[in-house]
């Protein structure tokens, strides 16, 4: 992992370099000399919070369409005990 560093004046002149600093490491951003920001790929931010996909980002991802899913039919799932 590569950690980069950028003026903040820098990144505004040069956001597009930054972004692309991101693929290899964390882009830390000053200001006046000492760490303000920090720039992440999401990846990488999605890693460090735990962040999980929703139900509805899951089943709209490209390609969910070619899965096949063959769940059991009711009959074969397993039934509640009858204690009567």
């Amino acid at each position: 992992m590569t950690i980069t560093t950028v003026s903040s004046r820098e990144f505004q002149q040069n956001a597009n370099q930054a972004q692309k600093a991101t693929r290899s490491g964390p882009v830390f951003i000053t200001n006046r000399g000492k760490p303000a920001q920090v720039l992440l790929s999401i990846e990488e931010y999605q890693r460090i919070t735990g962040q999980r996909r929703s139900i509805v980002a899951a089943l709209s991802m490209p390609g969910l369409s070619e899965i096949e899913l063959a769940p059991p039919r009711s009959r074969d799932l397993p039934r509640p005990a009858d204690f009567s």
